[in-house]
């Protein structure tokens, strides 16, 4: 067992694009879910409206950088309008069927051939990073500690996406912490008692809707210039369930929970997939009982059983506290 290899790719995994992303848009919707109580399945349309705004501004109307970035947040602004305004109103759980369905027609409108002029249909975009890129101002060479080193162009990546964690991170501890944010967790408890204070629940729904899927938004910039590809497929609903994993594992209605939950997951699954790889290319697993195409399924198979038992005994996540919000798992 190579465990220097394992322990190197867990870490790098732990701290790499993966955990920008999906950090995130569980900031964002730790904001939507975890202190306003909105029931957001759909929070992968968001990010694909980030990924979409500025792949199509760079790549198809070779428009600059910065532009792209401000479609990218235009455009989730519009879908929160747009999945918002008629749901808001309602129960959570017809916010819940709204933004299920409004991802899944965000992605088939991405693959669409009517639109392949703009989107370029099922094959996407590609290469459009180059202004990020040019503005990277660390040399040439190699960055980090140990084992666990980056190039220029990736120490660049994670440098910025590191700060967009840090200051969403920032941002949301701010907003909590303020009048706007403590009508958000009253709304949560019980919506009736602000409403009957005068309060718009419906306006500061929709606002908490806008910022958290903002946030998510950036996350979908990151991970299509990380990527330097948008193809409508990698937008699909596990997205928004594996955003959900991380923020139940770090803790909902917790400033820093999001973030130290995409950490633990993408660091969880990384360790989970080399340790059986290796267990299996060094005889420790028979071949009859796993070989190395099963490992990919069998590390979701461990790190779900490991939430259910998170859930079990510890459901409001590893640093929630129950007294702010917990998940009755039973």
């Amino acid at each position: 067992m190579d465990w220097l290899t394992i322990l190197q790719r867990t870490f790098t995994n732990a701290i790499g694009q993966e955990f920008i992303v999906y950090g995130l848009a569980a900031i964002g919707l730790n904001l939507h879910f975890g202190y306003t109580g909105l029931l957001n399945f759909g929070q992968v349309a968001f990010v694909a409206a980030g990924a979409y705004g500025v792949a199509t501004v760079v790549a198809t109307f070779s428009l600059p950088l910065w532009l792209g970035v401000l479609a990218g947040i235009a455009l989730p602004l519009m879908l929160a309008a747009l999945l918002g305004i008629p749901t808001l109103r309602l129960r959570a759980d017809y916010l819940a069927i709204v933004t299920i369905a409004g991802s899944e027609i965000v992605r088939l409108v991405a693959r669409s051939p009517s639109l392949r002029s703009i989107t370029n249909g099922s094959y996407g975009l590609s290469q459009f990073g180059g202004d990020f890129y040019a503005l990277n101002p660390i040399p040439d060479g190699r960055y980090g500690i140990w084992r666990i080193t980056f190039d220029a162009n990736a120490t660049w990546y994670l440098l910025v996406g590191w700060t967009l964690v840090a200051l969403a991170t920032l941002l949301i501890l701010v907003l909590i912490r303020s009048p706007w944010g403590r009508v958000l967790k009253s709304i949560r408890e019980d919506e009736d008692a602000p409403r009957s204070l005068g309060k718009n629940v419906y306006v500061y729904k929709l606002q908490s809707l806008a910022v958290g899927g903002v946030i998510a938004a950036f996350g979908g910039i990151m991970f299509a210039i990380g990527s330097q590809s948008v193809q409508p497929d990698n937008y699909g609903t596990p997205l928004t369930f594996f955003a959900y994993c991380a923020l139940i594992l770090g803790g909902m209605a917790r400033v820093g929970g999001p973030v130290i939950g995409a950490a633990m997951f993408w660091g969880l699954l990384a360790f989970t997939e080399n340790t059986l790889r290796n267990a299996v290319e060094a005889g420790y697993i028979p071949s009859g009982l796993m070989d190395t195409v099963q490992v990919g399924q069998v590390r979701f198979m461990l790190v779900g059983l490991g939430l259910m038992l998170l859930m079990i005994f510890r459901p409001q996540g590893v640093f929630g506290d129950k007294r702010e919000l917990a998940l009755d798992a039973r």
